[in-house]
């Protein structure tokens, strides 16, 4: 059964893995730089462009997802006493709406993984074409990071779904 301390539990657990999300996303767009501006070989360069196109989408979803977690938590535990019909009908939504977006991320993130892998087999033994091995294998790492990151998150995300299915929309016992 669902109660505050699970509802506590899922946006703290949120919230640290998007500012870890958010850290890994800026490091990424650094190592970008370093390898645009401060390496001088091809595979440097190739591997900078999904650097810092993942690391910033990276960095920007994991602030956007840090600064709204407080709030959330604050307004589902108050929502549980208060208004359980909003936590039961409105959280469960938006929670279902998480869970299917994680499903397509990780489709999207998968094809990542495949496409920098082909790319990096296709063009590792020619000399000229490096750039685009850098390219490929930043292209799968950044992919299977994420895919990583999703899949967890999309775990904890199932769990909390699960229990708000559960809630009865009347204030529940707050033992777990």
């Amino acid at each position: 059964m669902l109660n505050k301390a699970d509802i506590e539990k899922y946006f703290i657990a949120e919230k640290h893995e998007s500012l870890l999300f958010l850290i890994l996303g800026l490091f990424a767009v650094l190592l970008s730089l370093i390898f645009y501006f401060g390496v001088k070989i091809n595979i440097a360069k190739g591997a900078a462009i999904p650097l810092l196109l993942f690391g910033l989408i990276q960095a920007s979803v994991g602030y956007t997802v840090y600064q709204r977690s407080d709030d959330q938590r604050i307004n589902n535990v108050y929502a549980y006493d208060m208004n359980p019909v909003q936590l039961k009908t409105g959280e469960l939504s938006r929670i279902r709406k998480v869970n299917r977006n994680f499903t397509r991320y990780r489709l999207i993130e998968a094809g990542g993984i495949i496409a920098g892998i082909i790319l990096a087999l296709v063009f590792y033994k020619n000399p000229d074409k490096q750039f685009w091995v850098g390219l490929g294998i930043a292209l799968a790492l950044m992919s299977a990071e994420l895919f990583v990151a999703d899949f967890i998150a999309s775990k904890r995300a199932m769990r909390y779904m699960h229990l708000l299915e559960n809630f009865s929309g009347k204030t529940e016992s707050m033992h777990p």
